[in-house]
């Protein structure tokens, strides 16, 4: 599963994104448990990715929930 970019999280609705929240927090919950059970991981990074993805998702909805968004990359903010 390749990187959820923030542009393709906005584009996203609301109930695209619990799913996939959800989707995401059971297999970091599966790939922690064989971890702790003493078993290997195919990709020990996934978990990190997965990490990074929730954060993402859940931020994204922050956001929007405080009716913020962080500046245009490539925007200047004015001289100084």
């Amino acid at each position: 599963m390749p990187i959820l970019r923030p542009e393709e999280i906005r584009a996203m609705s609301k109930e695209e994104r619990r799913k996939k929240l959800n989707e995401l927090r059971a297999e970091l919950m599966r790939l922690r448990t064989m971890v702790k059970a003493g078993g290997t991981v195919e990709n020990p990074a996934r978990i990190r990715e997965l990490r990074r993805a929730i954060a993402r998702i859940l931020t994204i909805e922050r956001e929007e929930e405080l009716g913020i968004r962080p500046p245009e990359k490539g925007r200047k903010r004015g001289k100084r």
